[in-house]
């Protein structure tokens, strides 16, 4: 490294020499490490501009702005580019790598694999020796640019525990740690290839187990894995087992777009889809952990601020899960990320491209703020799109993340391989916006906020959730929402988001779901419909305002909530809700005394209440059924307005344009207005420019 840096600084000098404001510098496939970084004498690594520039400020301080253009092509990597304090800009003169324009420079982690030979009719073969004695391993594999499917049981749809001799929630708390469960007859071998390397995804509750088989004793249908899975292996709070496949079994390579590594040989296989040639196709497996690292030192109170990242494209990076992982944590939370970044401020990733990535895309961590991820494409990604999380209550004040925007972004196909994992999750961390993004075609849920459960203390506040759409997602586990939020949130807003289209494996697929303690949101003009379970859900919450939504076409249930506590759960008024199918209110909205203290003047400032929750200034409507028929919790309406619920409420037709399609547009002559209700424009709904490259 110091022959590297001095031979930068050698022709850095020479550079700056001939032109002392130069601030520019160009990098190119095609370029040479002993060129000075000009436009006809490139760098041939970002790595080389990177320390051209460390050069540059280190001679005198910045006069200018600093762009490398980065040329198209491809730019290969083991391990990522860190950068660190001393690659800052400011910000009047900010450092910027960009993409020369109308070309596409792509950062990849991958390796190029050839040399296939012909195993038999069916399979090709390479030989990968720096793979073989289980020295590195690789999770995916891609064929002209397509993941394909690594070796499974079954090919299609899932197997079932057949029994839990550790516990099922009916017998031990559904969060025990288990490792073993009994099979039906032939679904788990003894005798498979590299029985070690066989990797078992059981499929439960709100995870994806990822567990090693350690064992498997045929005469009692049991297998033993090498280490726990943080809950018990049903479904979900059933009695009935949960669904799992076997991934990386050489017996079951037995259909085109299959793969298969053998860890112990080195040996990969395939078996080519119809068409394919082997003799000429692009294979690729990923070897980097990651890509970019940004990391400052919150120690001595070093950021990295003002760089700036534009145009580039990010693919292929690796992650195993470390041993005694199962990948328990909530949202795939323990999976990194191909861009990191630690202690940064104000840096930017803009009109970029993550594809094809074995991680997460981005991660935000402790000490970051005010930065932007704005107009990205992230896509078929096996984690989650983007991750904020920093210090909490008992860190010091500079470690907390705050401030940061991610706005525009078009994100899709995420948790192809942890479909446990958040489409963008804002977890210990404040005064965030989440805007404008388009978010579908994930296994689970959509934006998620706040990670303290219950009432305790929780730095998650201010958060702006505001003109998201969110579609098309869940359906592999259970327990999930278009958007999640989690524990107490003053002063967080969820607004003009049009969330639909959100189905789960058995409960959940809720629409905007109050986990565990939410407290003090905001929840205003949202559209939310076509929904598994309720459009608006509460599991648990305290004072949450709930206004000028509208919640439509859940297929099972509307409203529901899940506790009744001596508190208001919830203000709703003003909402329109709208259903042909399912109940209105679902679980439990009963009201209990309670004693409340509204202030500490005089003895009358503690009263015994009654109301756990406020209905007022709502219209419903089933066009399927007369009022007299609909059942409010149970109550008929007369009965529900008698215990003081939507006195001024109403139970009319809306005049929606064509619900049934999406179109909610309310006729001039709806009667939502004479309740005050406000109409909700979705036109600046998604992202307002294009995203990616």
């Amino acid at each position: 490294m110091k022959t590297h840096l001095r031979l930068a600084s050698a022709i850095a000098l020479a550079f700056f020499a001939s032109a002392t404001l130069a601030a520019e510098f160009f990098v190119a496939p095609n370029g040479n490490a002993n060129h000075p970084g000009t436009a006809n004498k490139p760098f041939a690594t970002i790595v080389q501009a990177r320390d051209a520039v460390r050069v540059l400020k280190a001679s005198r301080p910045l006069q200018a702005p600093v762009t490398v253009w980065i040329a198209g092509g491809t730019y290969t990597l083991e391990e990522p580019i860190s950068f660190g304090p001393r690659d800052s800009g400011s910000e009047e003169f900010p450092v910027l790598f960009k993409a020369v324009d109308g070309q596409q420079p792509v950062i990849d982690g991958g390796r190029k694999v050839s040399g296939w030979q012909r195993h038999d009719p069916n399979l090709w073969v390479v030989t990968l020796p720096e793979f073989a004695n289980r020295k590195r391993s690789f999770h995916q594999l891609y064929i002209n640019g397509e993941q394909r499917t690594r070796a499974r049981i079954p090919n299609a749809g899932y197997l079932r525990v057949a029994a839990c001799p550790e516990g099922t929630p009916k017998t031990t708390n559904y969060h025990t740690d288990c490792k073993s469960f009994e099979f039906k007859p032939g679904d788990i071998r003894s005798d498979w290839t590299n029985l070690c390397d066989v990797e078992t995804i059981v499929y439960h509750f709100w995870t994806d187990s990822h567990l090693p088989i350690q064992e498997v004793d045929e005469q009692k249908n049991l297998v033993t894995f090498a280490h726990k899975a943080g809950k018990v292996f049903t479904d979900d709070f059933t009695e009935d087992g949960a669904r799992y496949i076997v991934e990386n079994v050489f017996e079951g390579l037995d259909s085109p777009g299959e793969w298969y590594l053998n860890r112990e040989t080195g040996q990969l296989f395939y078996f080519p889809l119809p068409g394919e040639d082997m003799t000429n196709v692009l294979a690729v497996v990923p070897v980097a952990p990651s890509l970019i690292e940004i990391h400052g030192d919150l120690a001595k109170h070093e950021f990295v601020e003002h760089l700036q990242f534009e145009g580039l494209a990010f693919t292929h990076t690796q992650f195993e899960l470390p041993r005694g992982n199962s990948n328990d944590r909530q949202g795939s939370a323990s999976v990194p990320a191909a861009v990191a970044l630690h202690a940064a401020k104000h840096c930017r990733f803009q009109n970029c491209l993550f594809s094809g990535l074995g991680t997460w895309a981005i991660d935000v961590t402790a000490g970051c703020s005010a930065n932007q991820f704005l107009g990205n494409e992230i896509a078929n990604v096996a984690a989650g799109g983007i991750r904020i999380d920093g210090g909490t209550e008992k860190d010091p004040p500079w470690h907390r993340s705050s401030h940061n925007q991610i706005t525009d972004n078009h994100l899709h196909h995420y948790g192809v391989d942890y479909p446990s994992a958040v489409g963008m999750l804002l977890a210990n961390t404040e005064s965030n916006r989440v805007a404008h993004n388009d978010i579908h075609h994930g296994g689970y849920t959509g934006i998620s906020v706040g990670w303290v459960w219950g009432y305790q203390r929780s730095i998650s506040q201010n958060n702006q959730i505001e003109y998201n759409h969110i579609h098309d997602i869940g359906g592999v586990l259970s327990d999930m929402g278009g958007i999640y939020t989690l524990g107490v949130s003053p002063g967080t807003v969820i607004r003009n988001n049009h969330i639909h289209d959100v189905t789960a494996n058995h409960y959940g697929g809720w629409g905007i779901y109050h986990d565990e303690g939410s407290t003090h949101l905001l929840v205003e003009n949202n559209v939310v419909h076509h929904t598994k379970f309720a459009p608006f859900n509460i599991h648990y919450a305290k004072e949450v305002t709930v206004r000028n939504n509208i919640f439509a076409y859940g297929m099972l249930e509307q409203i529901s909530r899940g506790k009744s506590e001596p508190h208001k759960s919830v203000f709703f008024e003003n909402n329109l809700v709208y259903w042909r199918d399912g109940e209105l209110l679902t679980k439990n909205w009963k009201d209990a005394p309670y004693t409340f203290h509204f202030h500490p003047k005089q003895e009358s400032g503690t009263r015994e209440v009654t109301s756990t929750f406020e209905f007022d200034w709502n219209l419903y409507f089933n066009p399927n059924m007369r009022v007299e028929e609909v059942r409010f919790a149970g109550d008929t309406w007369k009965e529900w307005q008698a215990r003081g619920k939507d006195k001024h409420s109403r139970y009319a037709d809306p005049l929606f344009a064509d619900p049934a399609s999406g179109d909610f547009t309310l006729s001039a002559a709806s009667p939502a207005f004479e309740l005050g209700f406000q109409p909700i424009d979705l036109s600046g709904v998604g992202p307002r420019c294009e995203t990616g490259p």
